[in-house]
């Protein structure tokens, strides 16, 4: 008997979102079958673009058509993606076409948290995902030194017939800063109310388009900013980032404890462990364990709570930082790979909070 159109979805049927838990037909990730003799082809459309799922589902689909079809067809399967949100109410201010935002945070500073923010970014632009990044740390922020933007300033920008900023740009990540607002000698001193303003105005007065990721780099604890945040911005989800010591997992388990607040009620979406361990260039094979081993991946364990990555302590990150390139950017570096499993392995927990709620209301 030959191929038909009915067929192959039928065999598609057999193919499971191994995150969703469902058949990918069921999902409607099935699109545009066509078979012509032995010639099949289809489109996959995943829910993100940085899958990390997508060799795997790729290679399903084939077997399955060849196993319940044709052993013999030609098939030709296009994977694309069409990035999930949450949201479920009509968003009339700057936001309306940004899918998802995420809060990279940690209950301390010097963690590396902005670090793992603009790699973050960058990976999952590099992946074919559009991605802003708001630097909210009003008090430290260093984004614009990372991306190496810092002599520009946002430009001028039109939302629905009002003036707005026009974010920066930076290897395809759309950007704004407090940082633009004042130079590196100057302090900025804001109390709590002032800062509070200055963060909305990064998020409401920029013009940021289509967006399938807003990252925003938060400031280390757990006060006034992040509790404005939760209460003005629909978050889809937060990010810990933290170390493996002590000191700093106590800080972390306060940073945990804000979110799950039931006032903010912002789900976690992983923990990153931070100079997890160090490996001099002269002995590749070893590993020094200089702020405790597995600190933060036992935290994630503990409370039930996905490890996003171990990203070791290597003097290109903080190399790449200052000099405007961060690690992400050297494809072929082991650095750039291991950021770029925490940016596929990110989207795929947001893919799974967004299944947990009802579709966007259009």
């Amino acid at each position: 008997m030959s191929a038909t159109v009915e067929k192959v979805i039928e065999a598609l049927k057999y193919v499971d979102d191994p995150d969703l838990k469902k058949d990918i037909v069921t999902l409607g990730m099935v699109k545009d079958v066509v078979v012509n003799g032995k010639n099949i082809s289809f489109t996959v459309v995943l829910t993100t673009p940085a899958c990390p799922m997508k060799d795997m589902i790729h290679n399903a689909c084939l077997n399955a058509v060849l196993h319940y079809v044709d052993k013999e067809a030609d098939v030709k399967i296009n994977m694309t993606a069409n990035v999930t949100t949450k949201k479920q109410t009509k968003d009339e201010t700057t936001l309306r076409d940004v899918k998802n935002i995420i809060a990279v945070a940690s209950g301390k500073g010097g963690v590396g948290k902005s670090t793992v923010a603009a790699n973050l970014a960058l990976a999952l632009s590099k992946q074919g995902a559009k991605v802003g990044l708001v630097d909210a740390d009003i008090y430290g922020p260093s984004q614009t030194i990372m991306f190496g933007v810092e002599g520009d300033m946002p430009g001028s920008g039109d939302f629905d017939g009002k003036p707005k900023m026009k974010p920066v740009e930076s290897y395809g990540v759309k950007l704004n800063s407090v940082g633009f607002m004042a130079g590196p000698n100057q302090v900025i001193a804001l109390r709590g109310p002032m800062a509070s303003k200055a963060l909305s105005q990064l998020f409401f007065d920029t013009v940021w388009g289509e967006l399938d990721y807003l990252i925003v780099d938060l400031p280390p604890g757990t006060g006034d900013i992040q509790i404005s945040l939760c209460s003005q911005i629909p978050l889809t989800g937060a990010i810990i980032v933290c170390t493996p010591q002590h000191v700093a997992l106590a800080d972390a388990r306060k940073g945990i404890a804000l979110f799950n607040l039931p006032t903010i009620n912002v789900p976690i979406l992983g923990l990153v462990e931070n100079m997890a361990w160090f490996t001099p260039a002269e002995l590749p094979n070893n590993k020094y364990y200089i702020f405790g081993k597995d600190g933060v991946k036992n935290l994630a364990a503990e409370l039930n709570i996905p490890l996003l990555a171990q990203i070791p302590l290597v003097q290109s990150i903080r190399e790449g930082s200052d000099a405007g390139k961060p690690s992400v950017l050297d494809l072929d570096s082991v650095t750039a790979k291991i950021m770029i499993e925490m940016a596929q392995n990110a989207a795929q927990q947001i893919a799974i909070k967004n299944a947990q709620v009802p579709a966007e209301v259009n």
